[in-house]
């Protein structure tokens, strides 16, 4: 793999000693070192391999004046191509290939699950901004940002439910007493079977009558068994990942055409153990959750299915609420066909500081509190702090009054940091005031996911599916489909809930 330089080569590494001798084995590898690129790959700790460019120290991927001209390739930014073979690299480059049959397909719209900003600052703020953006704000102003979450999660905040559990299906992966070829990690088998186990009880799977067999004519793998319409039939993994998630549920509780979106490819996939059971259907895309229309992807013709992730990443977790009910609102108002629609959602949420405003599925609701896309942006900045205490409690039941959030925004706190700047303020807070700050940003954006559900016509609920030991990314959101979609939306997420009640 190549290594790309971003900056300057680093100073060179320290010599290396010579034998009293002045000759032998140290002589040769100096002379052979004096072969090599002279950049120092700190993470290898030695020498880049590669040889020099002539009148050079360096190779060709480290060459400070090349590198100075090397340009994001405009098909595929994860590499990079020097500028004067742009052109030509276009022509031949991989991903293009693979960029064309893809656009080629029916079920690809581009950007047609990205939403809209609505006030033109639709661009992607990455963490390091967001970060100097705090950095640069005043004393004041920053005090008056934390008193302002602290009011709104105060205001908004439910109580939610620890819901781990395990449902008897999954009892067989657990336990290992599987005969696959399949990596196994306790942890992780522990979120996928509560998960899992949530689905079940929230109604949306129906425990299998067979449980050694799952696949039998008579369990089917529904989740009702009132008809084939209230049927389950296949499940849609966004941010598939290596699809053990998926894996682990048609298993379980025999779910027969199984499909996994993921625009990344991976290696150690589910994939190949899922294709040797005849009776699993199995399709994979490789393709953005932002440019997939489901209403074109024929494998889902007529099929009742659940949308599941596990831990999508920021944004992709309003990707796949939008591409989802997008679909179900059309169809609903077009057809009002119950045929080929969603049975339900359950998408555990992770990673916040990605997030976008113009992605969220519910910036009417940030609005309504009097949060700005700036503000929002800063919230986001905050939640990776929630990732950094010691989890072995559970930080995110600590009141504020058990930590010092509330003295940090009181006006005695802010006189004694009048010659401080933000980015002191920020070191010196103790790590669970951090991590709590993190927490109730989590939960704020969380709820107002939870918001859009209801809103869109969803029986929704927001659920902690592990503890915060096993991960502090343990947000589980639910939603099923109503018997009935409403034809207007609610107008606002406030007026119509009260949050405290429920």
């Amino acid at each position: 793999m190549r290594h790309l330089l971003t900056h300057a080569p680093p100073p060179d590494p320290p010599p290396t000693s010579t034998s009293a001798g002045g000759g032998g084995p140290v002589e040769e590898e100096e002379v052979t070192t004096k072969k090599r690129c002279q950049y120092w790959l700190p993470n290898k700790r030695r020498l880049c391999a590669n040889t020099p460019l002539p009148f050079s120290r360096f190779c060709g991927n480290h060459e400070t004046t090349a590198e100075a001209r090397r340009i994001p390739c405009p098909i595929d930014p994860s590499h990079s191509v020097s500028g004067e073979n742009l052109k030509s690299h276009v022509k031949r480059c991989p991903f293009k290939k693979q960029a064309q049959v893809l656009e080629s397909q029916p079920y690809y719209s581009k950007g047609i699950n990205s939403g809209s900003s609505g006030d033109g600052k639709a661009d992607a703020v990455g963490s390091a901004a967001k970060r100097n953006a705090i950095f640069r704000m005043s004393v004041q102003d920053f005090h008056g940002l934390l008193g302002k979450i602290k009011l709104i999660h105060s205001s908004i905040s439910m109580v939610l439910p620890h819901s781990y559990l395990v449902p008897d299906a999954c009892s067989k992966w657990l336990n290992q007493r599987l005969d696959r070829k399949l990596p196994y990690q306790e942890k992780h088998a522990m979120q996928q079977a509560s998960i899992i186990g949530n689905i079940e009880a929230f109604g949306m799977l129906q425990k299998p009558k067979d449980l050694t067999n799952p696949f039998c004519q008579e369990c089917d793998g529904s989740d009702d068994v009132d008809g084939d319409e209230n049927r389950v039939s296949a499940v849609v993994e966004f941010g598939a990942g290596r699809g053990y998630l998926t894996h682990m549920l048609t298993d379980c509780y025999g779910i027969k055409k199984a499909f996994l979106v993921e625009r990344k490819s991976y290696k150690l996939k589910a994939d190949r153990s899922l294709r040797q059971n005849q009776s699993i259907s199995l399709e994979r895309l490789r393709i953005d959750i932002a440019d997939l229309n489901l209403d074109e992807v024929h494998f889902l013709k007529g099929l009742g299915h659940l949308a599941i992730g596990k831990h999508l990443c920021g944004p992709a977790t309003d990707l796949t609420i939008r591409c989802c009910l997008n679909r179900e609102y059309n169809q609903s108002k077009e057809t009002h066909s119950t045929s080929s629609h969603l049975k339900g959602i359950a998408l555990a949420t992770c990673c916040h500081h990605l997030c976008q405003w113009k992605h969220y599925t519910n910036t009417k609701f940030l609005r309504s509190l009097g949060i700005t896309v700036e503000e929002f942006h800063a919230m986001t900045w905050f939640t990776s702090w929630a990732v950094d205490a010691d989890h072995s409690s559970e930080l995110s039941d600590v009141s504020p009054q058990e930590t010092n959030l509330s003295t940090i925004c009181s006006e005695d706190k802010q006189s004694n940091l009048e010659d401080s700047d933000v980015e002191q303020i920020i070191r010196g807070m103790p790590v669970l005031d951090r991590a709590h700050l993190g927490f109730i940003c989590k939960e704020i954006i969380d709820i107002g996911r939870l918001l859009s559900l209801r809103d869109q016509g969803m029986d929704a609920q927001l659920v902690k599916y592990v503890p915060s030991n096993i991960s502090p990314e343990n947000h589980l959101l639910l939603a099923k489909s109503r018997f009935e979609f409403p034809t207007v939306i609610m107008e606002s997420s406030l007026a119509a809930l009260n949050l405290k009640s429920s």
